[in-house]
């Protein structure tokens, strides 16, 4: 299983329940991830996608606590464990995707053995994080890729593996 985030130099992820940019090589990075597989996500973070509407050429699951954020297009649970079974249940552990936010992320840890971090080359004035990858004894760095966007920004896309 895999988690997909983008998280600036202090591991800081969002602001407010939004991304902390928005970077068109980023959001290209993540189509081209996570298209055709299975996204997991918990409520804000479907609430904060366009139109609250479920990404496209997806399955999205959804994940809300207390069930009040649904959607008829989505796979809905209230718990992460039980998400999680459905999801190794009926898909390939490789096509599953946790994309945030900082809770599902941080819960998602022990789940996955692959992680997708773009470094964005900037602190931002975040209030959601993630854990330092680099700080994390069972994992290591297995591919990196610096781009300067258009923006001026340098990115790495960051692919971590645990040992």
């Amino acid at each position: 299983m895999n988690m997909i985030v983008a998280a600036d130099l202090q591991w800081g992820i969002g602001k407010n329940g939004d991304l902390l940019d928005n970077i068109p090589e980023d959001m290209k990075f993540f189509r081209e991830k996570t298209m055709g597989k299975v996204v997991i996500m918990g409520g804000v973070t479907f609430l904060s996608l366009p139109n609250q509407q479920p990404l496209k050429n997806r399955t999205n699951i959804i994940l809300s606590d207390d069930g009040s954020v649904t959607h008829p297009d989505a796979i809905c649970f209230k718990d992460l464990d039980e998400a999680v079974n459905f999801a190794k249940a009926n898909y390939k552990d490789e096509d599953i995707f946790f994309i945030g936010g900082a809770s599902i992320y941080n819960q998602c840890i022990k789940y996955i053995d692959t992680a997708y971090i773009t470094i964005i080359d900037k602190v931002y004035d975040a209030d959601r994080f993630i854990p330092n990858f680099n700080e994390l004894p069972d994992w290591h760095i297995a591919e990196e890729e610096m781009v300067k966007t258009e923006k001026g920004i340098y990115i790495t896309f960051t692919k971590y593996i645990k040992n």
